[in-house]
């Protein structure tokens, strides 16, 4: 492929500046690689939710 040479071309109707833009934009949209999500670590807030004991929930609800 030479550096001249169009990436994609229109061949039925006449598109709008808008409409080619918005074509550009989703394709370049759906070439990047989809982004694995990193699992962080629990805030304050959710870990006070949580019982304090060796057991977790299970035993939180035992009689001691």
């Amino acid at each position: 492929m030479s550096a001249e040479e169009p990436l994609f071309r229109v061949v039925r109707g006449v598109p709008t500046a808008e409409e080619l833009a918005a074509l550009v934009g989703a394709i370049i949209v759906r070439s990047r690689p989809v982004a694995t999500a990193t699992p962080t670590t629990a805030s304050a807030w959710a870990r006070s939710g949580r019982p304090a004991s060796s057991g977790g929930w299970r035993s939180a609800g035992q009689p001691r």
